[in-house]
């Protein structure tokens, strides 16, 4: 193992890397790497779903997640597909050559697609039966559920509920794991998680992947996605699932197929992976979701995530010179240059998942935030409104985001995207609620609450003001 490498690691993101408006500026101005690209996606999963992915991504007015989740949730899995494919093309045709790819879920597909393991029309038809397998055999309506706490956490709450179909899917970090079962089960361990003081945010996937319950849909996509012509790998490929890289003499089939009963070490593989050279990772993908998990297993690591932005060209443009010449990058997206392709994949090792002995409950939740200073309210007249200083809300909120974020109090203006531009994710984002609802007497925020809907600072600021005008935390638009 050679730790001087100083590998670059492409991160392709699964379920929730949506962001409206990716690459729509370049799609507009007819960047070959993105018209190419959702030309090819938009006429497979048309012959074989019904569905055109480019016309619903770039139109004036793009849906929302979680609009997409409710009305679309085919749709949301191409895009975040067709997102990650052309934003490595995009990189790539910038000289861009990362050293290794890994995906998270749905992102292995785009990983080995990009890595030449299937070309671009193949893989979108093994995605597209990937959906359609998966929607026949979920008859139970699962869900999944994102905690606040570590893996042997997690494991303790599913020992206690007990459930068979209830499982630990995902560990994310030291302190993210998902849950994945029947909607009930969830429920019970949203509801438990809760009362123990453990922060969950229902998580925008329209299936319980990484589940049992998907045994069935397991053999079918199996069976269904054999014929597809499979290539020789140009960049090694690391699975979180598989816990090693694919060999070129992988039943692609069956290992894809294994996906979707297989529970991803995420947190664990970025350590492998660091261990044998890796040092630069990059989110092939909108927004920041797997760079910021990447930040947080690893401090230290250089991150480039060129779609969290406002601007994805010059983001993209950043995050070449970032790769390409780092001694002359700003600072604040400098990285390791990105080396050339390795034919051959590092030592990296096994991960390992032992199972998690069932311990005793978790304990109790903690301790509360200090009590902030009252924002002023000013009765209003004859309907005895309170009319809220929203500056003075304003202030106090941002401090409390500056101090939890270790961010400058500047960053946080009215239109500053959480998520997109601060790296601020939908678990981060409920707890910091649910600190703003201790502060000023507000409550928990309602269950279910969809975060999504508040991206921007200033829409949390105008929520919380709405709360303190009424007393509480208002009901917002929930997810079931």
């Amino acid at each position: 193992m050679n730790r001087n490498l100083d590998l670059t690691v492409a991160l392709f993101p699964g379920q929730g890397a949506y962001r409206a408006g990716a690459l729509a500026g370049l799609w507009e101005r007819g960047a070959s790497a993105v018209r190419d690209t959702f030309e090819v996606v938009d006429e497979v999963a048309k012959e074989r779903l019904g569905k055109e992915v480019s016309s619903v991504l770039f139109q004036p007015s793009p849906p929302s997640p979680a609009t997409l989740l409710q009305q679309s949730p085919d749709t949301l899995q191409l895009a975040i597909f067709a997102t990650s494919v052309a934003t490595s093309r995009l990189l790539t045709g910038n000289g861009v050559r990362p050293s290794l790819h890994m995906g998270h879920s749905l992102g292995e597909v785009a990983a080995l697609a990009c890595a030449g393991a299937y070309d671009l029309a193949d893989a979108t038809a093994v995605l597209c039966e990937r959906i359609s397998v998966v929607r026949a055999h979920d008859r139970r309506g699962g869900s999944m559920l994102a905690l606040r706490c570590g893996q042997e956490r997690a494991e303790r709450l599913v020992a206690l509920i007990d459930h068979a179909n209830l499982v630990v899917a995902v560990d994310n970090a030291l302190d993210q794991t998902v849950l994945s079962g029947p909607a009930d089960a969830i429920h019970t361990a949203e509801a438990i998680a809760r009362h123990l003081g453990i922060t969950t945010v229902p998580l925008r996937s329209p299936h319980p992947f990484h589940n049992p319950l998907l045994a069935g849909a397991r053999r079918e996509l199996a069976t269904r996605i054999a014929s597809f012509e499979r290539h020789e790998l140009t960049v090694p490929v690391y699975s979180p699932i598989l816990g090693r890289f694919y060999r070129d003499g992988d039943d692609l089939a069956e290992l894809l197929a294994l996906h979707l009963v297989s529970p991803i070490a995420f947190r664990t593989s970025l350590t492998a992976l660091h261990t044998a050279g890796a040092r630069t990772f990059v989110e092939m993908g909108a927004g920041r979701v797997l760079t910021s998990l990447a930040e947080a297993a690893l401090p230290g690591a250089h991150t480039v995530a060129p779609l969290a932005g406002h601007d994805d060209e010059a983001g993209l443009a950043a995050a070449a010179k970032a790769l390409l010449d780092p001694l002359g990058a700003p600072a604040d997206v400098r990285s390791a240059a990105a080396p050339a392709v390795v034919r051959e994949p590092v030592a990296v090792p096994t991960v390992v998942r032992e199972p998690v002995a069932a311990a005793a409950p978790v304990t109790a939740a903690p301790a509360a935030e200090p009590a902030a200073r009252p924002v002023q309210a000013v009765p209003g007249t004859a309907s005895e409104a309170v009319d809220v200083d929203r500056d003075q809300l304003a202030g106090q909120v941002r401090t409390l985001y500056a101090e939890a974020m270790e961010y400058p109090h500047e960053v946080f203006t009215d239109d500053v995207l959480l998520e997109a531009d601060l790296g601020v994710d939908s678990v981060k984002q409920t707890e910091l609620l649910s600190r703003i609802g201790d502060r000023f007497g507000l409550g928990a925020p309602p269950s279910g609450l969809r975060v999504a809907d508040y991206d921007t600072f200033g829409k949390v600021v105008d929520f919380v003001a709405a709360g303190v005008a009424g007393g509480g935390f208002a009901e917002g638009e929930v997810t079931r």
